[in-house]
């Protein structure tokens, strides 16, 4: 078999594989209801002028954010699918000398910069915006620290990636493809083990919550629900924001208990208890696991995908390089990247938001308390300002999560199936 004709095989495969990872690992129903189910009415929970201040916000930071995608997108396809980005990597790499090494290096270095650079200005924007309406904490300084860290630490995985691609399309012109779909594969699954101590830090100090009640309780919770925890750590997410969150991080002996210091601030000791039991459902049914299978199998397509393109000859000459082994075909390379991500994010986003409303789920069998779950995602929603009723267009392609109206009338359709008092309006 040619190697064209075994790559497309190997996608074909490859991609059967993806969409049955999604389709048995995703939970479409999380909750089984038989009977009517409790309309979703963001002015049942929430008053009018709380409406009104998060219609205002997102009025204000949507368009800086927005823009931002579109001028990073555009600055990666203008680049990749034109002589530009090639031209931009001679220049800058010219005083290297002629080595591919070099090339990829200092090629990679500056069109990824170009990018970052461009939209910097609105991502400051839209910082301005939260810390207009308080969600921000930083100072400009802190910001471009972390902004600093986040660019260091996505080149770094970036150079990566190029090196090995361009390193094995050099090696073997024809089959360079499938070694590349097993390491890209094997990285997504080291990345996500790594992530827990290797990132997080980075951009968090992490403190043990001080002997108590809590912490007694989260520990207890946790081993009760058969995921048990190694320690419940404090995050200082106070100094970049006043959002709240919690999340178990770690795999077996590493697992802990991560909780936002703002959340233990504002939360009562049940609220948080709610949180922490949401996010034990995403332990206890290993959605960080089959969430690494099902990036690890689209990775392995992509870089299928990719080889197909990088086989059209048009593309190549669009691109102004001769053949796929040329580094400076990195730019084509970051702008089927930068467009993938952003064709696949919907349905990533689709598949998050039934993950997390089986996660909400667990945390409803598992505390078996609707009230406090209603009275928290209220607090979760007025404090992070989430969209309460964001339009068809927006949720499918940006949200990750249900809205708080969404989650609130799900504790209520818990109830119902449960025989529970349904609780009633949590405005006030």
């Amino acid at each position: 078999m040619s190697s064209r004709g075994a790559l497309v095989v190997a996608l074909v495969v490859l991609l059967v594989g993806l969409v049955l990872a999604i389709a048995l690992g995703t939970p479409w129903r999380p909750l089984h209801m038989t009977g009517p189910v409790v309309p979703v009415d963001p002015t049942r929970d929430f008053t009018a002028a709380e409406i009104a201040r998060e219609d205002a916000f997102h009025a204000a930071v949507r368009p800086p954010a927005y823009l931002s995608l579109v001028v990073a997108l555009a600055v990666s396809l203008v680049l990749g699918l034109s002589p530009l980005g090639a031209r931009l990597i001679d220049r800058v790499a010219s005083p290297f000398g002629s080595g591919w090494g070099w090339r990829v290096l200092v090629g990679g270095v500056a069109v990824t910069a170009v990018g970052r650079l461009l939209v910097l200005p609105l991502d400051a924007r839209a910082e301005a915006v939260q810390r207009r309406y308080g969600l921000s904490t930083q100072s400009w300084s802190s910001w471009l620290v972390d902004v600093a860290k986040g660019y260091g630490l996505t080149l770094v995985i970036t150079l990566v990636v190029l090196f090995g691609l361009f390193g094995l399309v050099r090696r073997a012109p024809d089959w360079w493809w499938a070694w590349a779909a097993v390491g890209g594969a094997l990285l997504v699954v080291v990345v996500s083990f790594a992530y827990p101590v290797v990132v997080e830090p980075v951009f968090n100090k992490f403190t043990p919550l001080q002997a108590g009640p809590l912490r007694t309780s989260l520990l207890e919770m946790a081993a009760r629900d058969g995921v048990p925890a190694k320690d419940v750590l404090v995050a200082d997410a106070s100094r970049r924001t006043t959002a709240l969150n919690a999340y178990v991080s770690g795999f077996g002996a590493t697992r802990r208990i991560v909780v936002y210091d703002t959340l233990l601030r504002s939360a009562t000791p049940d609220e948080v208890r709610v949180v922490v039991a949401h996010e034990l459902g995403h332990a206890k049914r290993r959605d960080v696991l089959w969430g690494t299978l099902e990036g690890a199998l689209g990775t392995a397509v992509f870089v299928c995908l990719l080889a197909l393109v990088l086989r059209s000859p048009g593309l190549l000459r669009r691109a102004g390089v001769e053949s796929a082994g040329d580094p400076r075909a990195l730019a084509l390379v970051l702008a089927v990247i930068a467009l993938g991500l952003v064709l696949g994010t919907p349905a990533q986003n689709l598949v998050s938001r039934r993950i997390e409303t089986r996660a909400d789920v667990h945390a409803l069998d598992l505390t078996r308390d609707p009230g406090t779950f209603i009275e928290m995602e209220r607090r979760l929603s007025l404090v992070n300002l989430s969209d309460l009723d964001p339009s068809p267009i927006v949720f499918g392609l940006f949200a990750t999560h249900p809205t708080g109206p969404q989650r609130i009338a799900l504790a209520r359709d818990w109830a119902v199936l449960h025989g529970l008092p349904v609780p009633g309006a949590a405005a006030h």
